[in-house]
């Protein structure tokens, strides 16, 4: 009877797997045609836009109120998040540069939002990456720009002072760092523990407690910490899973980062203009003339509006000693007239307000 109840199981699993291949074929098909509709509707020499943030959110923000299990929203999202990568490759697959090198969580985020279907290339700084943007050799570029635990990542904020870039959307990521060995390290002699000063500090209290007298080495990224150790017997290094998929290391101890929510935001930044969803945010630089309540004057018409702020921080400004900017990311969308009348009462009283985009809120 058993064996009979799981035929029958299985026959109804071949039949649905068929009627699933159809179904993403045909969206592959409609792909296609939406590709054929918007080249044929172009003017002489005007480039095409495949790729639309805003709509690709409202599909899968779609997909999350739809889904009624037993699959988990995230995992259905991200499912349709792979189909949509495979169909958008058929129209044309896009270029993203992300903070390399292979194996970072900067990669991970960018698999997370494009999906494995694009053509990703790995960049040695945070500069690079917006330097690609700049000049068009890709069409997106994937920077970290906060963590939960150690704040701000300032070579990111310095960027948009620095160029004119687009912020095109977000992605937030667990983050979970794991000490990984190679096959002929020996654990009873680790005499030092390579990694990224970030995830270092992220895991300070766990090293502290389990290994204090270890020498804790600062390197660019955590898959240059997880390369060194696949040569060495007497280190260790803390990354991630891509890390350590990618070396072929053993986890020793796993999710060893002091705080369990830890996570950090990475930017989507492009040159195109997002419109809007009905759920975004928008970015912006402000800088203020350098008198007492400079900041209060500042704050003061997001309060009077009702409008959240999300995120501030301060900045040296690169026109004056002892001048600031700020950073500024609050809820809603530059086409909003609520939006608009705070940043024009905001202009009045700066010396200069830099908008550097409004965008979907970070969907998985």
């Amino acid at each position: 009877m058993v064996e009979q109840e799981l035929q029958a199981l299985r026959l109804r699993i071949d039949s649905l797997d068929e009627k699933i291949i159809e179904l993403i074929s045909d969206r592959a098909r409609c792909a296609e045609e939406v590709a054929r509709v918007k080249t044929a509707s172009l003017a002489e020499g005007e480039q095409p836009v495949f790729y639309r943030p805003e709509r690709e959110a409202q599909v899968l923000k779609r997909v999350m109120e739809r889904n009624r299990g037993p699959l988990p929203d995230e995992e259905m999202a991200r499912l349709f998040r792979e189909i949509m990568s495979s169909c958008l490759a058929l129209e044309n697959p896009l270029k993203v540069a992300y903070l390399g090198p292979e194996g970072t969580f900067t990669q991970a985020a960018t698999m997370k939002h494009f999906g494995h279907a694009v053509i990703s290339k790995p960049m040695a700084a945070i500069d690079e990456v917006v330097r690609e943007v700049v000049a068009g050799a890709v069409n997106f570029g994937v920077v970290p720009v906060e963590n939960s635990t150690e704040g701000a990542v300032n070579h990111t904020l310095d960027s948009f002072l620095e160029h004119d870039i687009v912020i095109c959307g977000e992605v937030e990521l667990r983050i979970h760092h794991h000490l990984l060995v190679g096959e002929n390290t020996k654990t009873d002699a680790i005499t030092r523990i390579y990694s990224h000063a970030q995830s270092l500090a992220q895991c300070r209290k766990w090293l502290d407690a389990h290994y204090p007298n270890v020498e804790r080495v600062a390197v660019s990224s955590n898959a240059e910490a997880a390369r060194r150790v696949k040569g060495e017997w007497n280190s260790a290094a803390i990354a991630g899973d891509m890390a350590a998929s990618l070396y072929g290391l053993q986890r020793l101890a796993e999710k060893i980062e002091d705080r369990p929510d830890n996570s950090t935001r990475f930017l989507i930044i492009g040159s195109q203009a997002v419109p809007p969803t009905g759920d975004d945010k928008t970015s912006i630089i402000v800088s203020m003339r350098n008198k007492p309540g400079a900041l209060h004057d500042l704050l003061m018409p997001f309060h009077r509006n009702g409008v959240d702020l999300t995120r501030i921080e301060t900045r040296p400004s690169r026109s004056g000693k002892w001048t600031y900017v700020f950073f500024i990311d609050f809820v809603g969308h530059l086409h909003d007239p609520l939006i608009k009348g705070v940043l024009e009462e905001i202009s009045d009283d700066a010396v200069a307000v830099k908008v550097l985009g409004s965008y979907p809120k970070a969907v998985l």
